[in-house]
């Protein structure tokens, strides 16, 4: 990568970790029967989906945190390694990299690392 595209790389890191630091932590809200004596029988599984999608949620602004962490200090310390892949060393698509700034490997190395999809990308007829 050109020093300029760097620049532009670390405005676009900095300017993420600015959004999701404002934005913050979602409140996972306590379970109906903690604020109730008699808790409503319906209400319990929103509250209890409500906690999950805040917690998840949660969970993956501090994981996306921590990959824009690293990605500064890989600009920071190593600036000609960053936009390469970590495993193959091949160049990592500029696309990818404007969509996911803290992307450390290419979309074949990622594939094979994320078990969770068996190394394959969903299709709408794997539903079906």
């Amino acid at each position: 990568m050109t020093p300029d595209e760097l620049a532009q790389m670390r405005a676009l890191l900095l300017r993420r970790q600015a959004e999701l630091i404002e934005m913050g932590d979602l409140a996972i809200e306590p379970k109906a029967a903690e604020v109730a004596e008699r808790p409503d029988e319906d209400a319990q599984p929103l509250t209890e989906m409500n906690q999950v999608i805040a917690s998840r949620r949660n969970a993956d602004r501090t994981r996306e945190l921590r990959g824009i962490s690293v990605a500064l200090r890989r600009i920071h310390n190593n600036p000609d390694d960053y936009g390469h892949c970590e495993e193959c060393d091949d160049p990592i698509p500029r696309g990818r990299l404007e969509l996911m700034p803290g992307a450390q490997y290419c979309v074949r190395c990622q594939e094979a690392r994320d078990p969770s999809r068996g190394g394959k990308r969903k299709h709408l007829r794997d539903f079906e």
